[in-house]
Parts: structure tokens; sequence; C-alpha cells
């Protein structure tokens, strides 16, 4: 009963800054965990961070992203920095019911929105 839909994605060169936000519906967003993940052509889905009781970032992170969210504009955010080319993939906005690094868990999917980073 809940819907994402990402935006922000787009083209951006090597050390750049980008800002994926994601809208949920549904009155019970802000009970739910939200998790980031991201796919490159290729290659399988993959972690990228999660909120919810706590926050939680995968290794390839490296301190460049932060996930934040605003529960009054039921909105979910991935504040990226310093992005390099092996960023590039499609991001996906993703909910759960538990607090999880694990796709399965997650119930509710957005449509995905495209990161592109230029060398």
């Amino acid at each position: 009963q809940v819907q994402l839909v990402e935006s922000g994605g787009g083209l951006v060169q090597a050390g750049g800054s980008l800002r994926l936000s994601c809208a949920a519906s549904g009155r019970t967003f802000s009970s739910l965990s939200v998790g980031w993940f991201r796919r490159a052509p290729g290659k399988e889905r993959e972690f990228v961070a999660a909120i919810g009781r706590a926050t939680v970032y995968a290794n390839f992170v490296e301190d460049r992203f932060t996930i934040s969210r605003d529960n009054a504009e039921n909105t979910a955010y991935l504040q990226m920095t310093s992005l390099k080319p092996g960023d590039t993939a499609i991001y996906y906005c993703a909910a759960a019911y538990v607090y999880s690094r694990s796709h399965r868990d997650y119930a509710y999917w957005g449509q995905g929105t495209q990161v592109t980073v230029s060398s």
C-alpha cells in the first residue's frame, strides 16, 4: 500500500554531487525503514544505504553518501557527493517493515532513477 517515486538522477561529472529523492505515499511511511539500492548494467542489485532504527551504508559508500528522511513530507533522500564513475547505476528507493540491508526484506519499490557519472 506504499508507492514510491524516485527523482533527482541525472548526469554528473566525477567528483560531483547529486541528491536523490524518494517520495512516498501512505500514512504508514514513518513506521517503515527506507533503503536505497542500485543496479549497474550487467551486475546484481546491491545495497547502498538504509535508515530505520539506525542508518547503515555499504562499504563502497566510504562516507560519501548520506541517507535521510523527512517523515512530515513522506520523503527520503540520498545525498551523494564525491561521485565516481563506478557509481553509475539505476538507483532504487525501497521501503520495508524491518531495518535491513537485504533487498528481500523490502516490500515496496520505486521505479528507479538513473545516475550517470562521467570521467
